[in-house]
């Protein structure tokens, strides 16, 4: 796993610089509650809002970015305000929190902008009860809030905005339907399910720490899709808090909240929070893990004992999550990946079609921005593969089969990039040879869209001379070799039982 987060392929080294800026944006923003003269509760508020400013909005361009930034007071001062309303009122604080967790999944289906903000009302309400904010607290917790997304957007869109160099990221929509048919939908109902299972056994392991629970059920849900990858989430959300809970003995437990050191640590914290979250789950919840027992020691009730509750709060969150996603309207491993498969295909056929349209001196057709998509979209296909091909998997043959697909994906990924880069070439020529690669790709796709993976593979090898076939002949390969594993996931399922 360590080998996975520091050799992990980082283009344009786009991950170092998220979490060099995270830890530069948040240090900013407690710099900025500790000037303003807030206590330790505000400038902790505050830390945590700017860490969400920070990694929560994803909006595809920074134009839509910003706009997200400025919203998420919109969703944080209302929902902290109830919370400490409601402080010493349990059954409406539980109902509220409930509500909360169905509204912010529920606001996904509103995209990446709906996501961020669903995400920053659940963790306003959830730092709320972490911090046991009462009215009296408000005032100075709304200035920690305000005051800190305001930092965060001055380091991210005034200090250090690389996205401004960069072309906007493709964020590709949860497959669609109506209603309950909706994956958004579930998954709304899903969470609210889980999370009153987490609250009420929460509460009977610790009247005091119950939400962890809570917020265990919660993040599993984030990201996933189908009931595969909410398990295989679940899973490694425990494993990296028993690592994080293990290293909290060695170094969070000695410090007990002496600030110089502990400020230290919390940078690499975060820093490990930003630079793992896009390739280990697991990591991320170790660096989450030893956030939270810093914070505990800052405030001065990091014990042992603390650390034994979290991880069954950690347990029962996950237990939550999984009920939930088995017995409540389940989304089913096989849906989802052959949704996220089905739109991948489709993206090669675009993109080859505007590098054809390029190639024949359409200077408009742009297949770099189809290719950027096509990239989403295949991370997309891993994650929701991840339960297939996860070392615990006791299907050997589908397996194998999971990942062949990926890496006849990852080839038709390759020779797409390929193929727009010589596009991108102006002395790159079009002849009657490449319209018909072209149509045969285009034949290839609707042949694996459509259900008939009756494929003929490509006979004739151009050669080096012609980078452009070459690439085209290579995609064919890819395409055609896709046919078999296609029809045999069609016809007798990548995962039993589903």
């Amino acid at each position: 796993m360590l080998k996975r987060v520091f050799v992990a392929p980082d283009p344009g080294r786009v991950r170092l610089r998220f979490a060099a800026r995270g830890v530069l944006g948040i240090g900013f923003a407690v710099l900025v509650s500790g000037f303003a003269g807030h206590t330790l509760v505000g400038m902790v508020t505050g830390g945590l809002a700017a860490l969400l400013a920070l990694f929560t909005v994803t909006d595809a361009t920074v134009r839509g970015q910003a706009v997200t930034t400025a919203l998420l007071p919109l969703a944080g001062l209302p929902v902290l305000a109830a919370a400490a309303e409601l402080h010493d009122q349990p059954v409406a604080r539980d109902l509220t929190f409930l509500a909360v967790v169905g509204a912010g999944v529920y606001a996904r289906r509103w995209g990446p902008r709906g996501h961020s903000l669903g995400v920053f009302a659940f963790m306003t309400y959830f730092v709320a009860q972490f911090l046991h904010a009462t009215p009296g607290r408000l005032p100075e917790l709304y200035a920690a809030l305000l005051l800190s997304v305001a930092s965060a957007a001055a380091v991210r869109f005034g200090l250090w905005c690389y996205e401004r160099r960069m072309p906007p990221a493709a964020v590709p929509a949860p497959p669609g339907g109506r209603g309950l048919a909706r994956v958004t939908t579930r998954q709304a109902v899903q969470a609210t399910a889980g999370a009153g299972f987490a609250l009420v056994v929460g509460q009977v392991i610790s009247g005091e720490r119950w939400y962890w629970a809570v917020g265990a059920t919660w993040w599993i849900f984030v990201n996933t899709t189908s009931r595969g990858e909410t398990l295989v989430r679940g899973f490694r959300r425990v494993m990296g808090t028993v690592l994080g809970i293990a290293l909290g003995f060695l170094v969070a437990v000695p410090l007990q909240g002496a600030h110089l050191p502990t400020a230290v640590l919390l940078a690499a914290c975060v820093f490990g929070i930003f630079y793992s979250a896009a390739v280990s789950y697991t990591w991320m919840m170790l660096c989450v893990t030893v956030l939270a027992e810093l914070l505990y020691g800052l405030l001065g009730v990091l014990e042992p004992a603390l650390l034994a509750v979290r991880l069954a709060e950690t347990a029962v969150g996950a237990v939550g999550a999984v009920l939930a996603v088995l017995l409540v309207l389940p989304v089913t491993t096989h849906a989802i990946t052959d949704a996220w498969i089905q739109r991948a295909l489709r993206c090669v056929h675009s993109a080859t079609a505007e590098a054809a349209a390029r190639l024949a001196g359409d200077e408009s057709a742009d297949p770099a921005q189809r290719v950027a998509e096509l990239e989403q979209l295949l991370a997309r296909v891993r994650l929701s593969v991840a339960p297939l091909v996860h070392p615990l998997n006791p299907l050997p043959a589908r397996k194998r089969r999971a990942r062949h697909v990926l890496s006849l994906l990852d080839d038709c990924v390759r020779e797409v990039r390929g193929l727009a880069a010589v596009a991108a070439d102006p002395e790159a020529s079009h002849d009657a040879r490449l319209a018909a690669a072209c149509w045969r790709v285009e034949s290839a796709v609707e042949a694996l869209t459509g259900g008939n993976a009756a494929i003929t593979a490509p006979t004739d090898r151009p050669t080096a001379m012609d980078p452009a076939l070459a690439h085209l002949h290579s995609l064919e390969q890819a395409l055609s070799e896709l046919a078999h594993p296609l029809r045999t996931a069609s016809e007798r399922r990548l995962v039993a039982a589903e």
